[in-house]
């Protein structure tokens, strides 16, 4: 069974920054892609950014490039969103993902979710 465990979300500052971590189980990690989504109260769950099962191909959603980072670490089985020059449009529950490829995580084509952690920026 998958298991996918989000942390380091939390209340910050508009300019702040936070790092999300998310712990995976149950999978050959390094074999697949993983991506982060948000979303936020009343809209739909977006795309935000996404790494190769190597770590050498990384997607971000336009609305977070230069600010957001996405990186893995194989042998921790863990995937890291750290979030630079947060915005209060950047509060929503984001989400780990689990893909076949990082261009059809972009898409929205996921196998797995995790179950969403809180961000909050405050202006």
């Amino acid at each position: 069974q998958v298991h996918l465990v989000e942390s380091g979300g939390g209340l910050v500052q508009a300019g702040g920054s936070l790092r999300l971590s998310c712990a995976a189980s149950g999978i050959s990690f390094s074999w697949y892609a993983m991506g982060w989504f948000r979303q936020a109260p009343g809209k739909e769950r977006e795309f935000v950014s996404a790494i190769s099962a190597s770590g050498g191909t990384t997607f971000d959603a336009d609305s977070v490039k230069g600010r957001f980072t996405i990186s893995r670490d194989n042998a921790k089985n863990t995937v890291y969103l750290q979030m630079n020059s947060l915005k209060p449009e950047d509060t929503a529950v984001y989400y780990c993902a689990v893909g076949r490829t990082s261009s059809l995580l972009r898409n929205l084509n996921v196998d797995y979710w995790g179950q969403g952690t809180q961000v909050t920026v405050s202006s």
